[in-house]
């Protein structure tokens, strides 16, 4: 059996395409190989399924990111091509030369749907990052309405069969030799209306209320990370399932530490003798204050690594380094008593390295004028 194309190769997009690329990228693949556009061709079938399969991972955060550590192992097939996948591409080829299920099989009119997904962007503190913590959020969403439960009809009666298209959800028009199909105007696409509305949802079914969720954020994570809680976004209409909440984290930065995924670097001060004779000093990390052997000879912006003083990294495979780059401090005068200055003047003469003349007040004063 050949081996599966990577899927990034059969949508002609690159691994950091984002959604709206690989959305119109497999629209171009559907339309070109689209069984209705090539009857009996088995090859362009073949190409049809594969860019759906693709779509159907690359699409998805969770498989993708699975996808993209692990390859094809890391989203197995069921054994096979799923024809049921295209049950979620309706948004794609629905609008497409009125395109339906490629396969003929008949999805059902005014059924349930699938809840919309939410997204809510999270700020956390540069600790809050590093080490976890628990949220607490306020969702506003669309839930089911408990007055008619869920139908949109008062006194919970069913609604009524559309009579524009029958309770097919769809009216056909033949425009020459193609006929074509689009969702039906007056119900848009359920297949049945509401006579006579709930009062509380006005015949949606659904109505708006603000839910408390607690968040686990788990530590190590960073800005741009997503969160995806399933089931936890709008109710389905008509009893259908729930949309994903998606929670997505931003990053506060710390006012001395920088990160770069799991490894954390920091400045550390070293003065002038203690660079050149070497010492021990103090460095802070995220897990508290650490210390380091300076070298005699260190030179400015060395770096030294502390191994394992970093952020635990998020497939549990220990923690990452802290790096430490020395600052070495150059005082400046008046912030030196004149032994010292005197001591430094002393030093630059003995390693010949000749430093401005010492000029008092009163010499200034006195040149100043004339």
């Amino acid at each position: 059996m050949a081996a599966k194309r990577d899927y990034y190769e059969v949508l002609a997009v690159g691994r950091t395409a984002g959604e709206r690329e690989i959305k119109t990228a497999y629209r171009k693949l559907a339309v070109t190989y689209h069984p209705d556009r090539n009857a009996g061709d088995k090859e362009a079938e073949e190409r049809f399924k594969e860019a759906a399969e693709a779509y159907a991972v690359l699409s998805d955060p969770d498989k993708r990111a699975r996808y993209d550590r692990f390859g094809h192992q890391g989203v197995p097939a069921s054994g096979g091509f799923d024809p049921t996948i295209f049950a979620d591409f309706s948004d794609i080829l629905g609008d497409l030369f009125g395109f339906g299920d490629p396969f003929g099989r008949r999805r059902g009119s005014g059924g349930p749907s699938r809840g919309a997904d939410l997204r809510y962007d999270l700020t956390l503190s540069f600790e809050e990052a590093v080490f976890g913590v628990e949220k607490e959020l306020r969702i506003p969403r669309l839930e089911g309405c408990e007055a008619c439960r869920g139908t949109g009809s008062a006194g919970g009666t069913e609604p009524a069969l559309c009579q524009a298209c029958g309770g097919r959800g769809q009216v056909r028009y033949t425009q020459g030799f193609f006929t074509v199909a689009r969702t039906c105007p007056q119900c848009s696409g359920a297949g049945r209306v509401v006579t006579d509305p709930c009062r509380e949802c006005r015949g949606d079914g659904r109505v708006e209320r603000e839910r408390s969720l607690a968040v686990k954020v788990p530590p190590g994570v960073d800005s741009g990370a997503r969160l995806r809680l399933t089931g936890e976004g709008e109710h389905g209409k008509q009893g259908g399932p729930a949309g994903d909440l998606y929670v997505v984290l931003k990053t506060r930065p710390h006012p001395r530490l920088k990160r770069d995924g799991s490894t954390v670097f920091g400045r550390v001060a070293v003065a002038y003798p203690q660079a050149v004779l070497g010492a021990t000093v103090e460095v802070e990390t995220v897990h508290g204050t650490s210390t380091l052997d300076v070298p005699p000879g260190t030179q400015h912006g060395r770096e030294f690594r502390l191994r394992g003083q970093g952020i635990q990294r998020l497939d549990g495979n220990g923690r990452g380094d802290h790096v430490a780059v020395v600052e070495v401090e150059v005082p400046h005068p008046r912030d030196l008593s004149d032994e010292e200055q005197e001591h430094l003047r002393r030093l630059a003469e003995l390693s010949d390295r000749p430093v401005r003349e010492e000029r008092k007040v009163f010499d200034r004063v006195k040149n100043l004028f004339g």
